[in-house]
């Protein structure tokens, strides 16, 4: 199983960025994404349930500013983010979770599959 995460670079404070990660198995799986700065723990940012409920969960340091959806074709996922802060900047994640394992999305230790990461970098 791979998870294609793209999107991520260099973006001025207030910028917006279009993150998207790519995978086969979202239908059986939700997807999530997480980031990582440097010398921090990883953290959970926004999931979505890839059912037809779309339900949407955010982490509340991103809630208002970022959104979490399919792509056109449905067999991606695209994190919006806009409004963008120094504090954003990170390594983000995007994951698989068990559509059965809803109820944890917020907890990295529970998804399934991850992607590599894609890098944003937010100057102030």
């Amino acid at each position: 199983v791979q998870l294609q995460a793209s999107g991520g670079g260099l973006v001025q404070a207030g910028g917006s960025l279009r993150l998207s990660c790519a995978a086969s198995i979202f239908g059986n799986y939700d997807m999530g994404w997480f980031r990582q700065a440097p010398g921090k723990e990883r953290s959970f940012v926004a999931a979505l349930d890839w059912s037809s409920s779309g339900n949407t969960v955010y982490a509340d340091s991103v809630k208002g500013r970022f959104t979490i959806s399919k792509d056109k074709e449905e067999n991606a996922g695209v994190l919006e983010m806009n409004s963008l802060k120094p504090a954003d900047a990170a390594v983000y994640y995007c994951a698989a979770i068990s559509a059965t394992k809803w109820r944890y999305v917020r907890f990295s230790e529970r998804y399934d599959y991850w992607g590599q990461g894609t890098l944003v970098t937010v100057s102030s």
